[in-house]
């Protein structure tokens, strides 16, 4: 009886020992595999676009002779502040001082000498024309009363009609050199002409900026066309961000920006979106966005690169879930698809997208706090579970939590 009733005993562990082991295997397979995925967190959130540009005046102007000459100055260098009208470089220009000595001196005989002789001839011509005229009456009353002949009235005649013409000449003579006359306005336009070709030698600075390269040494020859300067105009610096046109939507005129200089980086200073190309750059597929500095700063030297953070949206309470746990979003939607774990259960779930970045997205509609989505980005697309599977949800960290901007979405443009 004793043997009996051990036997049953022993029978009666090993089947709860059995169901035991039967149920640590099944329950597992019924709760269905551990799958990584993030739990749905509320809390402020700030979008910002993070972005490499470098510093750049608003205005640059390259510095070319107008005329071919040897250098004999260079009176500035790199970094040199000049104002405008600053001379620059001088070149040796001893052929156009000379051109501009003989216009100068062709203008004073004119005004000196031969003005003054042009009004002389033509008092001395008219006095001529008067004698002439004298002689003319008188002898026409000689010949009314017959006391000499016909013939010599005509001379008479003859010669006041020689003093007429030589009176006319010189006053055209005198018109022409009068103040106001054709050759003195020759003569200005040819001593102006010299003194601008002169001028043309001095190379002198049209803005006032800093000197960033220069090319030239005293002795060397230039030709126009040749950049001897290039200066960047006194103005705000900018700042110039190459970005990719796929990811200008988020990018505004107003917002403001941290930025710091890679020589600087313990000196962050402010900037605001100034302005955007209106057009793509077809070699780089990228659109220029400008950025002011204010306040100005003085450490600043001009093509630095710069990291510029944009802060592009902001929320004061906003869901949030990584990227990785959004399917596939059709270019320009905003919506998508997540996969929801609900009561053990795959549940797939359309929700409304808001602020968006490379890691970390905002959802507007379809999810709450506390709820958990599937890290779909890390499983194969051949075994996404289907609705109504069975799974546990493995927590991961998610990807703004080890980040130095907690609760910021950056958008990397390069």
């Amino acid at each position: 009886m004793a043997r009996l009733q051990f036997f049953r005993n022993r029978w009666r562990f090993t089947a709860v020992l059995a169901a035991g082991l039967l149920a640590l295997w099944g329950l597992p397979k019924l709760r269905g595999p551990v799958l990584p995925g993030y739990q749905v967190q509320s809390g402020p959130l700030i979008q910002s676009v993070v972005a490499t540009g470098r510093v750049a005046a608003p205005s640059r102007v390259q510095i070319s002779p107008e005329i071919t000459g040897l250098v004999q100055e260079r009176r500035v260098r790199e970094g040199d502040h000049v104002a405008a009208g600053d001379v620059l470089i001088v070149l040796r220009a001893d052929d156009l001082k000379a051109r501009r000595d003989q216009a100068r001196a062709a203008l004073a005989a004119l005004q000196q000498a031969e003005r003054p002789n042009a009004l002389a001839r033509l008092r001395q011509t008219e006095a001529q024309l008067a004698q002439a005229e004298r002689e003319l009456q008188r002898r026409r009353d000689l010949s009314t009363r017959q006391l000499i002949a016909r013939e010599s009235v005509e001379q008479a005649e003859q010669a006041v009609i020689a003093a007429r013409t030589a009176v006319e000449q010189a006053r055209l003579t005198a018109r022409t050199l009068a103040d106001d006359g054709a050759r003195e306005a020759q003569a200005r336009k040819e001593l102006e002409a010299a003194e601008a070709a002169l001028a043309r030698a001095v190379i002198r600075a049209p803005i006032a900026g800093t000197v960033l390269t220069r090319r030239v040494e005293p002795g060397d020859t230039v030709r126009p066309g040749m950049v001897l300067l290039e200066i960047a105009a006194d103005a705000p610096d900018e700042i110039l961000l190459p970005v990719d046109e796929k990811l200008i939507a988020p990018i505004k005129p107003g917002q403001t920006a941290t930025c710091i200089a890679d020589a600087f980086p313990t000196r962050p200073f402010q900037a605001i979106v100034d302005r955007i190309a209106p057009v793509v750059d077809p070699a780089r597929g990228s659109v220029d966005v400008r950025l002011r500095i204010t306040p100005a700063v003085d450490f600043l030297r001009q093509d630095m690169t710069v990291t510029v953070t944009v802060r592009t949206g902001e929320r004061s309470q906003a869901l949030v879930i990584p990227n990785d746990a959004l399917l596939p979003v059709e270019n320009g939607s905003d919506r998508a698809r997540v996969l929801v774990v609900r009561d053990g259960r795959v549940q797939p779930v359309t929700v409304t997208l808001g602020l968006r970045g490379t890691a970390m997205s905002e959802i507007t509609s379809g999810l709450r706090a506390g709820e958990h989505v599937l890290a779909v980005a890390a499983l194969p697309p051949d075994t996404l579970p289907n609705a109504g599977a069975r799974v546990r949800v493995e927590p991961q960290q998610s990807p703004s939590d080890n980040a130095s901007t907690r609760r910021e979405l950056p958008v990397k443009f390069n």
